[in-house]
């Protein structure tokens, strides 16, 4: 695979970004059960509303609205899944660009990662309902 060499810079990239971690989740041993499981038959509107979010947090183009960590709450999810999910997250992103925007996506990632278990975390010690 060719080194990346160009930043982020629009919704083709984002799109690209997008299909190929997803792809790389439908095939890893750990996640693709757990997303297939919940997406069922909706990857194209579930890319779609990844490829939405990805566009607002990266390239300021307003296109998500919602709450992301709602749909997360109930996953059968740990520490080790969500390792699993940035590091394949980063191998994508690493893979395709380089810059600014490269390393925004990554350090978002990061942290969603890391505010979703903590949310999850806090859910199933204190089985609490979560805002939407």
């Amino acid at each position: 695979m060719a080194e990346a060499s160009r930043d982020i810079e629009n919704i083709e990239d984002i799109q690209a970004l997008v299909d190929l971690f997803y792809g790389k989740i439908r095939e890893d041993d750990m996640l693709k059960d757990i997303f297939n499981n919940i997406i069922q038959d909706r990857w194209p509107q579930h890319l779609n509303k990844m490829y939405r979010f990805w566009q607002t947090v990266l390239l300021d183009d307003h296109t998500y609205y919602g709450s992301p960590f709602v749909p997360h709450a109930y996953l059968p999810v740990d520490a080790e899944h969500f390792e699993r999910w940035i590091g394949l997250f980063n191998e994508a992103v690493d893979s395709l660009f380089e810059g600014r925007r490269a390393e925004r996506a990554k350090w978002q990632g990061q942290r969603m990662a890391e505010m979703f278990l903590m949310k999850i975390r806090m859910i199933r010690e204190r089985d609490v309902i979560p805002l939407k």
